[in-house]
């Protein structure tokens, strides 16, 4: 699926300018994508072990393959052994229906491509139900605090407008979990995977690719709140930029929170009650 931007703007990583579909990239183990001209004269290591590799060459390719990446790792032609290992060491395989990855089943039963996300695989039952099952923190919680209800609470903070997107603005983690912030800068290709993935949600439910403002100050103002009340005392003071906002935060078990979601999605978009699960 040809995309004109991603939902946040990428830059590369050492010279921090801005990433074009023209750019001439290279993936580093730690940053992730940059600019393979910043990366001249780095050590070429075995992603396996670590080791750098002698008189290896860095492997390039435009900004745009790593976004759109349908012609790029094509395996060979003819069976493959799905015990045997690829001599190709592809970045994403095609394995089926010309879609880019494996596909996961979700809970309504449905196929769905995380590397290769489409609008119409997209069903917001799954989501409600991804998100009410998983904790926020990673679990480090004094108690359940499921991505959902955080989800539910953030869409009441925001301007109206941006209600929708406020509800959904995790979804994401729907279909490839909630990966803790320490984490997320050194899983590479993480914030494609994941711009893609929005992208997908946002067009299924007609909504702005850009995250609006009033929905990326909530998301970070509730920390503080969130902080007190479902985590133990810091060790030491988190580096939060906003002042909290109060919530009530409930606790929800997934059934409950699961229900809390979808109820909130249908307020705001009444019209998909009628048309049911899609």
């Amino acid at each position: 699926m040809e995309k004109d931007m991603t939902p946040e703007e990428d830059a590369c990583p050492i010279c921090e300018a801005a990433l074009k579909k023209t750019d001439i990239c290279a993936t580093d183990i730690e940053l992730g994508i940059c600019h393979a001209e910043c990366l001249k004269g780095s050590p070429v290591v075995d992603l396996d072990t670590g080791k750098p590799l002698a008189d290896a060459e860095i492997e390039t390719f435009t900004y745009g393959e790593a976004i759109n990446p349908s012609h790029r790792n094509i395996p060979p032609e003819g069976p493959v052994d799905p015990f045997e290992p690829a001599s190709y060491a592809p970045e994403f395989v095609r394995l089926s229906e010309n879609r880019q990855g494996n596909w996961m089943q979700t809970f309504t039963g449905r196929k769905f491509w995380p590397i290769d996300p489409r609008p119409e695989d997209v069903c917001i039952e799954d989501i409600a139900h991804a998100l009410a099952m998983t904790c926020r923190y990673g679990g480090h919680c004094n108690f359940f605090y499921s991505v959902a209800e955080h989800s539910v609470l953030i869409s009441h903070q925001v301007r109206d407008e941006d209600a929708l997107w406020g509800l959904l603005h995790d979804a994401a983690e729907a279909y490839i979990s909630d990966i803790i912030r320490p984490a997320k800068p050194f899983l590479t290709n993480y914030k494609l995977l994941e711009n893609n993935l929005m992208s997908a949600i946002c067009e299924r439910f007609n909504l702005p690719l850009a995250m609006p403002e009033s929905v990326r100050w909530a998301d970070e103002a509730i920390l503080a709140y969130e902080m007190k009340q479902v985590m133990c005392a810091p060790p030491e003071p988190w580096n939060l930029r906003y002042r909290e906002i109060g919530v009530s935060i409930s606790g929800l078990m997934p059934v409950a929170a699961k229900k809390a979601f979808l109820d909130r999605f249908y307020e705001l978009v009444p019209a998909a009650r009628e048309e049911g699960s899609k």
